[in-house]
């Protein structure tokens, strides 16, 4: 009979290789390991090879950077997802592309399960399954980490690296890089180590190596540097006048953004599995993006749909964040969103500084901003009645005065 087979996502760190070498001896599984690249550029060297010699049958490293940019960044961008006011979602929208291949790789080779390597504490465990079970309910996943038997034979990391060693498998792990981390074109992440305790700064001097796509905002340039991002329909299709495909935009965007010290954000955050934690994340493109899509958006969309629109943000980046982008809740809100996006259309000029992403104009061929309208001096296209004012004044006070009233009355 032949072997049963599971697909793995792999990244090559010490967990996934040993998880992988443990699941083929564990189930005597042929183990085919799959790594998306989404953008983490050096981290892929060598992938293929080590992923071979640790006892992988086959292995995928697919690139998926168009379609991470255009399908999942992008969308994600126009609905204005930010969570808990100041994450940009960079890890929580990668994993349901992830999830997405990894059910397409099982399919096509006749897989019964998926495997992954993320904790029993985090939010990637759900984010991964949930995606997974949104596009087949039929497969089984296969998650060591909330495995006893697992738990018990590497109940911490020095008996992962003996395990490694013992079998030959290719990993560096040391106390050189005292966190973890994880990066895609839209951001790099660091966790846990030094920094679960939240006194620690990571933009102190001496820890100023930590960070890897942005230069800190007291050492970048002292020049301004300008920018402009051209809009059609709430995506970025060009960037001072050079059209590009979304994963050019932000692949610029980011080289822009790292050298001025755009998009650091270091926060503690509330994970879906009901736990606190502290991230630090760079999301230097994805900040100048978000930015200016928002400027665009202030000429270009209709108050209340702005309204309607900004009323669903926070329901919006939950969904992303706890898993659930193919959830059927999140395409309704994907099309209200598509709708809200039609007329948003034109350029943004930015001015980034030191870390600060400053305002240069907008303007729109679509803009709903009247110039006419709105001057202080006299309105040629007599638009407005300042004399209308006195009635839509008094009618919005009247509710205001009769609960005064009553206050009063009280008294």
């Amino acid at each position: 009979m032949a072997k049963e087979k599971i697909v793995l996502a792999y990244s090559g760190g010490l967990d996934t290789s040993v998880i992988l070498k443990w699941l083929k001896e564990t189930y005597d599984a042929e183990i085919i390991a799959f790594t998306a690249d989404i953008g983490q550029k050096d981290e892929l060297d060598g992938l293929e090879e080590k992923a071979l010699a640790t006892g992988a049958s086959k292995v995928y490293i697919d690139d998926l950077r168009d379609e991470f940019a255009k399908d999942f960044i992008y969308p994600m961008f126009q609905a204005g997802a930010l969570y808990e006011g100041q994450y940009l979602l960079g890890t929580s929208i990668a994993r349901p592309l992830i999830a997405k291949r990894m059910v397409d790789i099982a399919r096509a080779e006749g897989a019964t399960a998926i495997a992954h390597g993320a904790t029993g504490k985090g939010n990637d465990q759900v984010r991964f399954e949930l995606n997974a079970a949104a596009l087949t309910p039929d497969i089984n996943v296969i998650a060591p980490w909330r495995l006893e038997e697992f738990r018990n034979q590497f109940p911490g990391r020095a008996e992962m690296i003996a395990y490694a060693e013992k079998h030959g498998i290719p990993v560096t792990a040391s106390a050189a890089k005292p966190y973890s981390t994880d990066r895609n074109l839209l951001h790099i992440s660091y966790e846990s180590g030094v920094l679960e305790d939240p006194w620690f700064d990571p933009s102190a001097d001496e820890n100023k190596d930590m960070f890897l796509l942005s230069s800190a905002p007291e050492d970048a340039p002292d020049q301004a540097e300008y920018v402009e991002l051209e809009f059609e329909q709430g995506d970025c299709v060009a960037l001072n006048g050079e059209r590009l495909s979304p994963l050019q935009v932000m692949e610029q965007l980011n080289e822009l953004g790292g050298k001025h010290g755009i998009g650091r954000v270091d926060m503690v955050e509330n994970r879906f599995v009901g736990m606190k934690s502290r991230g630090v994340y760079e999301t230097p493109g994805g900040t100048i993006l978000f930015t200016a899509h928002r400027k665009m958006e202030s000429i270009t969309m209709d108050r209340e749909v702005m309204n309607l629109r900004d009323s669903l943000i926070t329901r919006y980046s939950t969904l992303v964040y706890n898993g659930f982008w193919f959830a059927p809740e999140r395409l309704a809100l994907q099309a209200l969103v598509t709708e809200s996006q039609k007329n948003v259309t034109g350029t943004v000029r930015v001015k980034l500084y030191k870390g600060n992403i400053i305002g240069a104009g907008v303007k729109s061929p679509v803009s709903l901003y009247n110039p006419d309208i709105a001057t202080m001096e006299a309105d040629p296209t007599q638009a407005y009645d300042q004399g209308d004012a006195t009635g839509f004044i008094r009618l919005n006070a009247l509710r205001l005065k009769v609960n005064s009233g009553v206050e009063q009355n009280k008294n």
